[in-house]
Parts: structure tokens; sequence; C-alpha cells
């Protein structure tokens, strides 16, 4: 059987603890919109053209709420970062700015690396690592 296409990672699902500071950070500090709220346990937002999914995470059901399935958080497993993609190299250090402008403190400046991709890191109210990324192969693609 021939590898199946994809053009990218465009969808990511958190389990949350504080699901209504999570939507206002992503909505009101990086520009999200709501795509759908299901139900008060989940909401699924877009910047146009990914999904990034946030499920109440619920400790006395040993999992996240969810009103699509899909498997429970295994335990021990981690989420390193994800990235949001910029179409500038320059955005990166604007998105610095405005976050740190708000009161986010950044876990690694802007900085271009070997591979001429520029990135800075932040967390989320959660604690997930998020990074603002230039990625020349794919940065204009979007």
């Amino acid at each position: 059987m021939e590898r199946p296409t994809h053009i990218g990672l465009r969808h990511l699902a958190l389990n949350v603890r504080r699901l209504d500071e999570m939507k206002r950070f992503y909505v009101d500090l990086l520009g999200f919109s709501v795509e759908w709220e299901p139900d008060p346990d989940n909401v699924y937002l877009s910047s146009g053209t990914d999904n990034l999914a946030l499920h109440r995470e619920m400790p006395d059901l040993k999992g996240p709420a969810r009103s699509e399935g899909g498997p429970a958080r295994e335990e021990g497993q981690a989420l390193d970062h994800f990235g949001l993609i910029v179409r500038e190299a320059d955005d990166v250090d604007r998105w610095a700015a405005f976050l740190e402008g708000r009161g986010v403190r950044m876990d690694a400046k802007p900085r271009t690396h070997r591979d001429g991709a520029r990135s800075c890191y932040f967390r989320d109210p959660e604690g997930n690592s998020v990074q603002i990324i230039h990625h020349p192969p794919i940065s204009g693609k979007a």
C-alpha cells in the first residue's frame, strides 16, 4: 500500500484544566476564532487554516471530556511544544513584543536557527510550550 499524502500539521487537541482561561488566551491574545463550542467542556478554535481543540480535563473521569470521542491521554504522555507558523521572520519579533506587552513571559526570545527558521517560545495558561515560527519552506504556503 502506498503512503497517503498529507498537507502538514493542521489540527491539535489539548486536554486542559482551565478551559475558560485557555479559550481567552487563544482567542484574545493569539487571535484564534471560535469555530464550534458544542458544550461547556469543549471548544474548537481556528486561525482560518487549522483547528485547535480544547477539551476540559475531567480528573474524576480519568480523561478529557470529548464530544467526538478519541483516545484518552495516556499516563505520562507529554506535549513538547507546538508551533504557530508566521509568514515573515520579522513577524516572530512582532509577536514576542505583542505578547510581552500583555504580560506573557518569553521562555525563549526570538532567534534565528541554523536552518534559517526564526522563532520564540512562551507558555499558555496550562503550561504548554507554544512556538511562534517562521519556517522558510512552509511559511509562504499557508
